[in-house]
């Protein structure tokens, strides 16, 4: 069971499926993130400075070219979100990889957002074509699935952009096929190699039919 009470209350809110299980994240994955969010900051008149794959830290003031503390960031990431809509678009052949996916398939987003951000999500989402159901979590993912795919067989499919989340799905379903996907894929240069049985794809075009192969959709 997922640690995060308000993730169970959404999971336990689904009709039960019992179909392949494709589970999926939406930063840097459905919805372009890094590159929007940096116009949104330059909007501000603050940089990005990717020395590193985090926000914390390499967001800077041009002004005075200070580091912004991490409250500071955690509010601009607050704020990006409540206007997404604005700056986020879908990832080049996602929507349409998606829905292929989903006709033999049970598809569900699951982001790691504040969940008072649900409801602007869930529009934004749908205006971009993905009407699929929509989970956040504040806790690590890898529960979330496990509790998804239910006391069942069907293959799982996971796909995310941060290796932990990737990590805790597979400890919590280990026979999960695991799937790296970066709308920005130049960012893995700042990520430490990917340990083994996890696949790196660098677009939804690529993925969509390794996903199905994985599935057996």
């Amino acid at each position: 069971m997922s640690d995060d009470p308000e993730t169970v209350r959404q999971i336990r809110e689904l009709a039960r499926d019992t179909r392949p299980l494709l589970v999926l994240d939406v930063d840097d994955v459905l919805l372009e993130f890094i590159t929007p969010f940096v116009s949104f900051l330059d909007s501000q008149d603050l940089e990005l400075r990717l020395d590193s794959f985090k926000l914390q830290d390499n967001t800077f003031d041009r002004k005075t070219g200070l580091a912004l503390g991490r409250e500071r960031v955690s509010a601009l990431i607050d704020e990006f979100f409540h206007v997404q809509a604005d700056w986020q678009t879908g990832a080049n052949g996602a929507a349409e990889a998606v829905a292929a996916l989903a006709r033999h398939g049970e598809v569900v987003l699951l982001t790691a957002m504040t969940h008072r951000h649900r409801e602007t999500r869930r529009a934004h989402l749908d205006g971009v074509g993905f009407p699929y159901p929509l989970l956040t979590t504040d806790t690590p993912k890898g529960p979330a699935v496990r509790m998804l795919r239910g006391e069942t067989n069907r293959p799982v499919a996971f796909v995310d952009d941060i290796p932990r989340n990737l990590l805790s799905v597979r400890d919590s379903v280990p026979d999960a096929n695991l799937f790296h996907l970066m709308t920005a894929p130049s960012l893995r240069t700042l990520l430490p190699p990917l340990p083994e049985g996890i696949t790196v794809v660098d677009d939804w075009h690529l993925a969509g039919p390794m996903i199905a192969r994985a599935l057996g959709v």
